[in-house]
């Protein structure tokens, strides 16, 4: 399907897509169009593919699809759900932009990279798991999605600076051994997060100034926890060991005048800070 075959057919309102791949601006501008089916045989959405169709509401793309082009479906201000399949490893720059009315995404297990504003502006949207298998998370790409709540199955190999002020909950799969050096510092939104039985270290500043941050468990898989790991999370009240010989340094928990030493309090338990945030002590 060649370039801008569609565009600007504002009375068409359904069409069913059986080619190779969705050309450049192929549907742009159908202003009706309301039901899209993208057959199986569809490898690629091209850029622009259909940018300001305005009435289109949930699109569904099928596993054989493996990218969705710069602008896909830019200003599509009514859609509602989006679900990308298990194939697709890329979504473009601006993919959605503007889908003002937003509030549904599934993102499959494939996809690798989430580009440059992939969903600015998505007003309604209000919550997105990123699966472990991103590796990337361009500029803005979040931006301006000022009701979101992110979930994100930690993947190492980058950080959560891209969508810091979005980040409600971390999900740390058994898969992952490390968590990196300033992995989620910053995440002044995170009020929960999952480590699993997998990870050995946590790097230095890895939760520091998680203000939202209200409790954590350290696996017994846990031997090590960087400088300044829970530094400044001047909300965390509440820390369960499950090791006793987990090495941490003194500056690991500290928060203002509170500074945590299971070492002196003794080792595998749950320690609770007391109200002004001055003392540890060893819950029963």
């Amino acid at each position: 399907m060649g370039k801008w075959a569609f565009s600007d057919c504002t009375n068409l309102t359904s069409v069913t897509i059986s080619s190779d791949s969705i050309g450049y601006g192929a549907f742009s501008g159908c202003t009706s169009l309301t039901s899209v089916t993208i057959g199986n045989s569809v490898t690629s959405i091209g850029v622009e593919a259909f940018r300001d169709c305005t009435d289109l509401t949930s699109v569904t793309i099928p596993n054989s699809v493996t990218s969705i082009g710069t602008g896909a479906f830019y200003n599509c201000s009514n859609l509602t759900s989006v679900n990308i399949g298990n194939s697709v490893t890329s979504i473009g720059r601006s993919a959605f932009y503007n889908c003002s009315n937003l509030t549904s995404v599934n993102i499959g297990n494939s996809v690798t990279t989430i580009e440059d504003s992939a969903f600015a502006n998505c007003t309604s949207l209000t919550s997105i798991t990123i699966p472990n298998s991103v590796t990337t998370i361009g500029d803005q790409a979040f931006y301006g999605c000022t009701n979101l709540s992110i979930t994100w199955y930690y993947n190492p190999a980058m950080t959560a600076s891209n969508f810091r002020n979005n980040l409600k909950t971390v999900i740390i799969p058994n898969s992952v051994t490390t968590i990196g050096n300033s992995a989620f510092s910053s995440c002044t939104s995170l009020t929960s997060v999952t480590i699993g039985s997998g990870v050995t270290s946590i790097g230095s500043w890895a939760f520091s100034r998680c203000t939202g941050l209200t409790s954590v468990t350290i696996p017994n898989s846990v031997t090590s926890i960087g400088d300044s790991a829970f530094q400044d999370c001047t909300s965390l009240t509440s820390v369960t060991f499950e090791r006793a010989d987990t090495n941490y340094d003194s500056s690991s928990f500290y928060s203002g005048s509170s500074l945590l030493s299971a070492y002196s309090a003794g080792g595998i338990g749950t320690y609770a800070r007391a109200s002004g945030g001055y003392t540890w002590a060893k819950q029963p």
